[in-house]
C-alpha cells in the first residue's frame, strides 16, 4: 500500500447525503472538499437517481483512492430504516460504479475514530472535524459525518500499514507480549481495509 490516499466519506440519507474528501500522507490528513447533497422531494425513484448520479460526480471528480459509507442501524421506526438503507444502495452503487472499493463503518466506530468516543453526538462531530481539518468554522452536520466516516477509514488504513510494516527484531518481541485479543482485532481490521 502507498503513503498516499485519498478517501471519499458518504453519510448516506434520503434528504441529505453527505460527503467529505480527504488526502492522507503517512499520518497526516488535510481536507479536501465536503458538502451536502440536498436531494429534493418528489418519487423514491427521482431521489435515488439523484442521489445516485451526485455521489457518481463528487467521485468522478475527485478521483478516490477508495470510499468509506456509514452503515446502516436499525432504528426504531423499520419504515425509516428501510428508505435509509436505500438511499445508501444508491450511494454505494455509483461509487461501485466509479470503480471504487468501498468500506463500511458502523456510527458507532466513527464517531470513536473521530472524536474518541463512540456517543458524540452530531455538535462534536462537527466541531472536531472542524478543528482536526484546520477549517475554519463548523461545517454542515451530515458533511461532518462524511468527513468522520472518511477519518475512520484513514485510522484503518494506516493501522493495516503498521501491521505489514517489515517488525524489527523488537517489533517481534513486542508482538509475541501482546494479547490473543489483540492479535484478533488486527486480523478485524486487516479484512475491512482489505
Amino acid at each position: 500500500m502507498s503513503d498516499f490516499v485519498r478517501i471519499l466519506g458518504i453519510d448516506p440519507g434520503l434528504n441529505h447525503t453527505g460527503f467529505g474528501v480527504i488526502d492522507v500522507y503517512g499520518s497526516d490528513i488535510r481536507f479536501v472538499t465536503a458538502g451536502v447533497v440536498h436531494v429534493p422531494k418528489g418519487e423514491l425513484f427521482e431521489r435515488l437517481h439523484c442521489i445516485y448520479e451526485n455521489v457518481l460526480k463528487i467521485a468522478t471528480d475527485n478521483q478516490p483512492t477508495f470510499a468509506a459509507c456509514e452503515k446502516v442501524f436499525v432504528n426504531i421506526n423499520p419504515h425509516s430504516t428501510l428508505l435509509l438503507g436505500q438511499a445508501r444502495g444508491a450511494a454505494i452503487t455509483a461509487l461501485a460504479s466509479a470503480k471504487l472499493s468501498v468500506y463500511e463503518f458502523t456510527p458507532t466506530e466513527i464517531k470513536q475514530a473521530a472524536v474518541g468516543t463512540g456517543r458524540a453526538n452530531k455538535a462534536q462531530v462537527q466541531s472536531m472535524m472542524s478543528h482536526m481539518l484546520g477549517l475554519p468554522e463548523n461545517i454542515q452536520a451530515d458533511a461532518a459525518d462524511a468527513l468522520a466516516c472518511a477519518v475512520c477509514a484513514a485510522q484503518s488504513f494506516r493501522m493495516v500499514q503498521s501491521m505489514d510494516a517489515p517488525k524489527t527484531s523488537a517489533g517481534h518481541a513486542r508482538r509475541r507480549k501482546t494479547s490473543k485479543n489483540r492479535d484478533a482485532w488486527e486480523v478485524a481490521i486487516r479484512n475491512k481495509i482489505k
